[in-house]
């Protein structure tokens, strides 16, 4: 008796269930990057500062980047670099980029200081153009323009005594600069370098700056608050985790638009948490700056150069 011989398996069947385990990886990052700077947006109403921030977001989330570093094919091995300096001067320009950004945090209200950095694939399209001396199309320079207009209404020049102050945006752009120039560095990077060794290497950075910076910064919190700046540490760490599993799952072009999601998570938490609302210029701002972010995206799927459109920062 001939055995019936089993169905072969759908191959576009299994790739569509690849790329919803990418999205869903996707959400829960962006899920985990909002509960980050929610925790660390509290912790900062209690004093922390942004190096602290640094040292304390570092050092607890690389356990959690130890123990999926263990996970992966050739565990620890994965970590070896053949390019100190490359990783070196991505850490110098990542580190810059995050403490600007936690100090956005203790400036502006969360929603805000959120909205602001997603103008970092904006000011990738300029570096793009500037510094790696690729073309930039017409569509692409008026996504750029639209995400700057996005940045002035967030800003709302001229509305009393809503209009933000103006220190917190400058940090928020200069962050969002710098981590535009870590995009451009971490697409020469992943030619040679393992993610293992990129992640890992770019906490241990964080970690020993924000070690150097904490006696001169640091002083002694409630324990309610150390218990914030563990939560952001460990959140941030899984973060970095389902960003980097999403896109072994899934193309870029695909997970990338629900990062805007950090958004909507910075709103619902600075309503739940800290009792604040996003103004309609916060909300027709950001949804300038999401629609820029979101067309450069598809314009650059289309262009097959997904390396480049991350609208997550790849800090944290």
């Amino acid at each position: 008796m001939v055995a019936a011989a089993r169905p072969s398996p759908d191959p576009s069947k299994a790739a569509g269930e690849d790329v919803v385990r990418g999205i869903l990886l996707r959400i829960a990052a962006a899920g985990c990057f909002s509960i980050m700077t929610a925790t660390l947006k509290l912790a900062s109403q209690d004093g922390v500062a942004a190096p602290e921030m640094l040292f304390y977001r570092a050092f607890f989330g690389l356990p959690v980047v130890v123990a999926w570093v263990l996970t992966q094919p050739g565990g620890l091995s994965a970590l070896s670099t053949r390019r100190p300096l490359a990783h070196l001067g991505r850490s110098a320009l990542g580190v810059a980029a995050i403490l600007c950004l936690f100090q956005t945090l203790t400036l502006l209200p969360l929603a805000d200081a959120t909205t602001l950095s997603f103008t970092a694939p904006i000011f990738a399209t300029v570096l793009s153009f500037f510094v790696l001396k690729e073309a930039v199309g017409p569509r692409r320079w008026a996504a750029v323009a639209v995400g700057f207009i996005g940045v002035i209404v967030v800003m709302r020049p001229g509305v009393g005594h809503s209009v933000l102050p103006l220190a917190g945006v400058a940090f928020a752009l200069i962050g969002a600069v710098l981590t535009s120039g870590v995009t451009i560095t971490l697409r020469q990077l992943r030619d040679t370098e393992n993610v293992a060794a990129i992640v890992f290497w770019f906490f241990v950075a964080c970690s020993v700056v924000g070690a150097i910076l904490l006696p001169f910064v640091g002083h002694w919190h409630a324990l309610s608050t150390f218990g914030l700046l563990i939560g952001s540490g460990v959140a941030g760490g899984l973060a970095q985790l389902f960003m980097t599993a999403s896109l072994q799952k899934a193309p870029v072009a695909v997970v990338a638009p629900f990062d805007y999601l950090q958004i909507v998570g910075a709103i619902v938490f600075g309503w739940w948490l800290m009792s604040t609302t996003p103004t309609l210029t916060t909300l027709a701002g950001a949804a300038l700056i999401a629609s820029s972010g979101l067309y450069t995206a598809w314009r650059e799927h289309i262009r097959r150069k997904a390396s480049l459109i991350q609208p997550t920062a790849p800090l944290v």
